[in-house]
């Protein structure tokens, strides 16, 4: 499932398409190309609130939920639903980049400490954990 996606989400649609994966779009602008049916195997022109997103997994129960497609709307409300408790309730999995991350670039304090946490190496960035582990 995909919510309200840009030139990167019709990208996903169609590598979905090609995995033979069913695609569920929600996006309320009838006026692109991603809502097509040729990208997508569902498609629901709704507004993107949790409330409807919820709707939508209730009534589809797909299996998981790609947010990092949709720009800014997608995640903030994929974070605003994990935060209900909505994907846990309803057993759909975040694929792609995880909730924490997301939470961790949107608060520039978190942001700050994770980059604190990371020292560059020969044009590399490691963590702290990985130089624990290596070094």
């Amino acid at each position: 499932m995909l919510i309200r996606v840009a030139h990167t989400g019709s990208q996903a649609l169609k590598a979905l398409k090609e995995a033979g994966k069913k695609s569920i779009l929600i996006n309320p602008n009838i006026a692109t190309i991603q809502t097509s049916h040729i990208l997508a195997d569902e498609v629901y022109y709704v507004p993107v609130t949790p409330e409807y997103v919820a709707h939508v997994i209730e009534r589809e129960r797909p299996d998981g939920i790609l947010l990092t497609f949709g720009g800014q709307t997608a995640l903030n409300i994929g974070v605003k639903m994990d935060k209900m408790g909505v994907f846990d309730r309803m057993g759909v999995k975040v694929l792609g980049t995880p909730i924490k991350t997301l939470e961790t670039s949107e608060d520039r304090d978190l942001f700050a400490k994770a980059l604190n946490g990371m020292v560059h190496l020969s044009g590399l960035l490691l963590s702290s954990r990985l130089r624990r582990t290596y070094f």
